[in-house]
């Protein structure tokens, strides 16, 4: 009896070592698994990003005295930066830049586009999904090179030449309207990345519903606006996330067609950090600089997150 009753206690306890076994063993694959990632995301995202920190707090510079002396100088670098009414700008260009052609020009045309690519009566969708996702596989600097040479200036440019075919004489695009061609650009290079995102949300819609609200009536006005836009209200929310953060740090694109000019009139966060951390050499305020430009990206993504829990 007494050696049936140890048996029975000393189930449990093996029973419990055995899951215990099992656990260790299978969070030791997941780190085997995750390691390697989770070491390269260390040393080329978080190492990189803490130095930059400690940068911004130091007057380190590639020239001068302080190149070779590099002090710690605490918060001078921001203070300096919000005062400087050029930096100031940029912040404001920027936004302004990311609200007209992300949130607002990226958005509705790949959704648009999207749409009409969800029909089944729409003919050559093949041809049409094809023009709009080429660009998303040009390389920035060749998109660059390619805008720059149909928009430049006198009878050369591409458009300025069709222009002359209308009558109109050339127009020198970059110079006199360069906030509003920078904008078209990159909603000609983002209108793939949403139409991918929204039309996948789409196609995951039921047809039934769109089948029973066209039986009651509903336009396709209707259908669109109180049917399709609030089933994917997580997509959306997803896309604004996203796009929000890559076009807030966009550089290579407006650098190689305007560099910033005319004057300061698509003198973008990131071009304004750029001259001062690599023409200036100014590496400390450059710092600064980039980590005020997270912090904002930072808080537009929590607020991002808020209102996704918020509306769920």
């Amino acid at each position: 009896m007494v050696h049936r009753a140890s048996r029975r206690l000393a189930r449990p306890a093996r029973v419990r070592q055995q899951r215990a076994w099992r656990q260790l063993r299978t969070a030791s694959v997941a780190a085997a698994m995750a390691g390697p990632a989770l070491v390269l995301i260390g040393l080329f995202v978080v190492a990189p990003a803490v130095y930059g920190i400690y940068l911004s707090f130091t007057n380190k510079s590639l020239e001068g005295a302080s190149a070779l002396h590099t002090q710690f100088v605490g918060l001078q670098n921001y203070r300096t930066l919000f005062t400087d009414g050029g930096f100031l700008q940029s912040l404001g260009l920027s936004a302004e830049f990311v609200f007209f052609s992300a949130i607002i020009g990226q958005f509705v045309l790949g959704m648009i586009a999207a749409i009409l690519l969800s029909r089944t009566t729409i003919r050559f969708k093949g041809l049409f999904g094809a023009a709009i996702l080429l660009p998303m596989v040009v390389p920035e600097t060749v998109a660059a090179l390619a805008w720059g040479s149909m928009l430049a200036q006198g009878q050369f440019g591409t458009l300025n030449r069709g222009l002359g075919w209308l009558g109109i004489g050339p127009v020198d695009w970059l110079q006199s309207v360069p906030m509003l061609s920078i904008i078209i650009i990159n909603i000609w290079r983002g209108i793939a990345f949403a139409m991918i995102m929204f039309q996948a949300a789409i196609e995951s819609i039921p047809k039934e519903i769109e089948e029973s609200a066209r039986v009651d009536g509903a336009s396709a006005w209707q259908i669109v606006w109180r049917i399709t836009l609030p089933l994917i209200r997580g997509p959306i929310q997803l896309y604004m996330l996203v796009s929000t953060i890559t076009t807030f740090a966009i550089f290579g694109l407006v650098y190689f067609l305007t560099q910033g000019g005319p004057g300061d009139a698509t003198n973008l966060v990131a071009i304004y950090i750029y001259n001062y951390a690599f023409q200036f050499f100014e590496i400390g305020l450059g710092s600064a600089g980039s980590v005020i430009l997270l912090l904002a990206v930072v808080v537009l993504g929590t607020v991002y997150v808020r209102l996704s829990k918020a509306e769920v």
